[in-house]
């Protein structure tokens, strides 16, 4: 993997296909070296999502729309049966890999119903890299529309608080929760960004503090658990997060720590808003107990990362605990609707409960 040294965010997407390669930006090398990882078959390109080289909900969507792209690439011979058996299993390899985030689903189900009444397989070979690509594109339209609208959110000499990575390295790009501040910045409105840690990955110390410092954002990046305490100093003026799944009653699954971000922006009186695109509506979950919350190694929290001796690990590797002792690690948590001011969407900012008009 060649090290891209110097390299900016904005000369690259987060995610891409190039021939029959999925292409993405190796995130877990962040922020102290830029690399871009290559993955030839929708196996390895499964196991990219599961092993969190490609996160972020919509990016994740892009991924397993590639990966379906991939797996017709991959197939030899004409036999059109036993290519709707290949491309079956191939669809529960990918959608097996993250459980929360509903644009994998999304982004899975665009590319198979592209090639659904493909009559040969060089015809389904060829829709589903132009599906796959056209989800792309899409993704990323929506994210810079959802910076449109939310950017008129934030004031001139705002301070927003951020939670996590939604920004463009979780997108295919420009971002969610990321796009409304990048809007307002080069709209010249002098913001300021609180940016949390967001333990146990620390995507936010590692990703978005990294994102900020590409466009030259003043920002601070602060421990998760401080956030309440600039809240109630009136240091925070708005909050704006991602999210992975949003359901029908507008609950919103987004990274662990969102909910309680959402409780003390409620009790201090400071508007909270989800940014997502529409391929994050799951309007089959009626409520947020019906999202499935993923579960991942207890390493990510009794490890650290870290940049020992100046190599950055691409994995959890130093101890913080004891070694007798377990951790629990869900990925997300559930942020209920009644906490939520507003859902920034590329058609606009909706209430929790004017969501259903989405539907439509």
């Amino acid at each position: 993997m060649k090290v891209l040294t110097g390299s900016k965010l904005k000369d690259f997407r987060t995610v891409w296909l190039e021939g029959s390669t999925v292409k993405m930006i190796d995130q877990p090398k962040l922020p102290h070296a830029f690399r871009i990882a290559s993955f030839a078959n929708h196996k390895q390109t499964a196991k990219s999502i599961s092993t969190m080289v490609v996160r972020g909900a919509p990016a994740i969507g892009a991924a397993g729309a590639y990966g379906i792209a991939q797996a017709t690439l991959e197939f030899r011979g004409s036999d059109m049966k036993r290519f709707r058996e290949h491309m079956k299993a191939a669809e529960k390899v990918l959608a097996s890999t993250r459980p929360t985030a509903y644009d994998l689903f999304h982004g899975i189900a665009a590319v198979m119903k592209g090639i659904k009444g493909a009559e040969t397989v060089e015809e389904a070979k060829r829709r589903s890299v132009e599906a796959s690509n056209y989800y792309a594109e899409w993704s990323a339209e929506n994210c810079r529309l959802i910076g449109e609208y939310g950017g008129k959110l934030i004031k001139k000499g705002d301070s927003v608080l951020t939670h996590c990575n939604a920004g463009a390295l979780a997108c295919v790009d420009h971002g969610t929760a990321l796009a409304p501040i990048r809007n307002a910045h080069h709209a010249g409105k002098k913001i300021h960004v609180f940016v949390d840690e967001t333990r146990p990955r620390c995507q936010g110390a590692r990703l978005t503090a990294w994102e900020m410092v590409q466009e030259c954002i003043p920002h601070n990046l602060i421990a998760d658990n401080a956030a309440g305490h600039f809240m109630q100093r009136g240091e925070v003026d708005i909050v704006i997060v991602g999210a992975d799944r949003i359901a029908a009653n507008g609950d919103v699954a987004n990274k662990i720590g969102t909910y309680e971000k959402a409780v003390v922006a409620k009790e201090n009186s400071i508007p909270f808003y989800v940014a997502a695109p529409s391929s994050t509506f799951d309007f089959s979950c009626k409520n947020g107990k019906s999202i499935p919350i993923e579960e991942r190694s207890e390493d990510e929290v009794l490890f650290m990362f870290g940049k020992p001796d100046g190599i950055m690990l691409g994995r959890p590797r130093v101890r913080i605990a004891p070694k007798e002792t377990h951790a629990r690690n869900p990925a997300f948590d559930v942020t209920p609707a009644r906490y939520i001011t507003g859902i920034i969407t590329e058609k606009g900012i909706f209430k929790p409960s004017q969501i259903k008009k989405l539907k439509k």
